[in-house]
This record gives structure tokens, C-alpha cells and sequence, in this order.
């Protein structure tokens, strides 16, 4: 019924330990950070507002809370390249290695070998968030085609079933632009741009096999980061207890935040290798077929973003085409 293997995708996750305990670290600390930031604006906030009264210093811990959460994913999101290209980029690369059969070079680690492999392909950081935003632009146009198939359909009552259904695959998706840049590490090109346009080409050619594997593993991630949010409901509410103003909210508030980080720890990178498994799978011996390209072309402006960014890379004047691994 579904195109991976769960068990599979468990053993790559014991194979690649390194990194993912590199990335519990990394989302753990960046949760730790919310929580230290928020109590300190709560502190500062209470401290401020003894100055108001008593009645008020609830209030003002509340907002020196807000402030430091806001603050605090400020600085996340300036660091969101630093974390596609180190953290997330090069676990795929690993993956590939590992899911093709080809073993990592004698005596240099995981996180290393990824890094290495991902400045080869992407040169820097940039480069990578600008392709991963380009994908995630394509991505988006298929499955408002998909979509738009629903709304043609004479169901009486469809409509709030077609807008709930709507929301999920683009939740559901959201795995799969990891996926095509697993396709250019994949095939070792040298024209990333390229690579990403081939791949996504080939991710609309089988975009009803993709959206249903993915929505499967959308439910099992979602399912398994909410029995996560409940049992981080109890020492999270506890933490919120020690801020200054006992801030109510904090509890739920921090039990998402360490539920969003085993999500972005472990479940991401399971539920990514399932989809590298269905789209490897579902795409050997394919090519690019011109009338899914043509169709994408008309779809997405993003595609042919793709095409003239392909076709300036290195200087080389012509998008350079993949050599497949072996």
C-alpha cells in the first residue's frame, strides 16, 4: 500500500546516530534558548514592573516573555540557511550514501562527510536557501493542481472537505523539497539548479504516488509529535512556573516548543528518508518528460526561475546535465 519501508527508515536513523544526535543537539539548544530568553525578558519584565505596582507586574512579566520569544525567533530565522545547509543538507547527503550502498571514506565522520558534500554541490549557504525556496515555490504549484482537481468533482458538501484537505497536503509537503535536493546529491551534478529542475519535473510526473506517501507519514509524524507535546506538558508547565508572574501560558507554549524540537530531532529526518525511499523508487529508469516541463513552465514562475539560474551557473551558459550515480 505505501512505497517505503518504516523499519528501513528506522535502521538509517540508527546508522546515521551521529547526526541525529547532532541535530537533537542543535533544536534542543535552540529550544533552551526560548525558554532562557523568555524567562529573562519575564524577569526583566517584573523587575519593571514593580515600578508600576504590584496589581501590574504580572503584566509586564507576561510582555518581557513575549518580547524574548520574539526576540528569540527573530535570531532563529536569520540562522534558518545555517541550518538547511549544515544540519539538514548534509544528514540527506549521508542518507544517500548510506540508501545507495556506497560506504562513508574510511576515517572521516558523518557530520564531516556531509558538510564536505554539501559545499561541493551547493558551494555555500545562499545557494541552498535560494534553490530550497525555489522548490518549495514548484512544490506548492503541483499540489494546487492536484488540488484544483478536487473542486471539479460534483460532490454536494465538498467544499469544506476540499479546503480541509487542502491544508493538509500542504502540511504533508512539506517533506519533500528535502527531497529534491536529495536528488542532486544523488545524481552528482554540477549544476544544482538544473538538478532541482529535472527532479521536480520528475516529482510532478509522479505527483499522486508522492502526495499519497507523503500524507501517510504526515499523519504518523504529527501523530507521534502530539503524544510528544502531552507528555512535555507536565515539565514544561513547571518550568513556566518558576518565570516571574507565574506566566500561565508558558507551560503549553514551552511543551511545543520540545515537541517542535524532537519533530525537527527525529521525526523530520524519519519522515524524509521514507520519502527519499518512495521517490528513488518511483523514479528509476524515468526521465524528464517535455510535457510535464511545459506544463510546469506555464504553472510556476519559479520553475523557469530555475532554468535561467541553471543556465548561468559556473559561467557555463547552458544548464549541464546529471551524471548518474552508479
Amino acid at each position: 500500500m505505501w512505497d517505503f519501508s518504516f523499519g528501513t527508515a528506522l535502521g538509517l536513523m540508527v546508522r546515521t546516530a551521529p547526526y541525529v544526535l547532532f541535530r537533537v543537539v542543535v533544536y534542543f539548544a535552540i529550544a533552551v534558548a526560548y525558554v532562557l530568553v523568555t524567562g529573562t525578558g519575564a524577569g526583566i519584565g517584573y523587575g519593571v514592573g514593580a515600578f508600576a505596582g504590584p496589581d501590574e507586574q504580572a503584566g509586564y512579566a507576561a510582555w518581557g516573555g513575549i518580547i524574548g520569544f520574539g526576540a528569540t525567533a527573530g535570531v532563529i530565522y536569520l540562522l534558518r540557511e545555517y541550518l538547511l545547509y549544515t544540519v539538514k543538507a548534509g544528514h540527506i547527503a549521508v542518507l544517500v550514501e548510506l540508501m545507495d550502498g556506497r560506504p562513508l571514506p574510511n576515517g572521516q565522520g558523518q557530520i564531516a562527510y556531509g558538510a564536505s558534500v554539501v559545499r561541493e554541490r551547493f558551494v555555500e549557504a545562499s545557494v541552498l536557501f535560494g534553490i530550497d525556496q525555489l522548490i518549495k515555490g514548484v512544490i506548492g504549484a503541483i499540489t494546487g493542481l492536484m488540488q484544483g482537481v478536487l473542486s471539479l468533482l460534483p460532490i454536494p458538501g465538498l467544499d469544506t472537505i476540499t479546503r480541509l484537505l487542502r491544508a493538509f497536503l500542504n502540511v504533508a509537503v512539506g517533506f519533500i523539497d528535502e527531497v529534491i535536493l536529495a536528488h542532486a546529491i544523488r545524481t552528482r551534478s554540477d549544476n544544482p539548479y538544473a538538478s532541482a529542475r529535472d527532479a521536480l519535473v520528475l516529482y510532478g510526473q509522479n505527483a499522486k504516488v508522492m502526495m499519497k506517501n507523503a500524507a501517510f507519514v504526515a499523519v504518523l509524524v504529527y501523530l507521534f509529535a502530539f503524544v510528544i507535546f502531552l507528555v512535555m506538558l507536565a515539565p514544561a508547565a513547571a518550568v513556566a512556573y518558576l518565570l516571574p508572574g507565574g506566566w500561565s501560558a508558558g507551560g503549553i507554549v514551552f511543551a511545543l516548543l520540545f515537541a517542535w524540537a524532537v519533530k525537527a530531532a527525529v521525526l523530520e529526518p524519519l519522515a524524509i528518508t521514507c520519502m527519499m525511499q518512495v521517490y528513488f523508487k518511483v523514479t528509476a529508469g524515468q526521465t524528464p518528460d517535455p510535457v510535464w516541463e511545459a506544463k510546469l513552465d506555464g504553472l510556476s514562475s519559479r520553475f523557469g526561475d530555475l532554468k535561467v539560474k541553471a543556465m548561468s551557473w559556473s559561467g557555463l551558459g547552458g544548464t549541464t546535465r546529471e551524471r548518474t550515480a552508479m
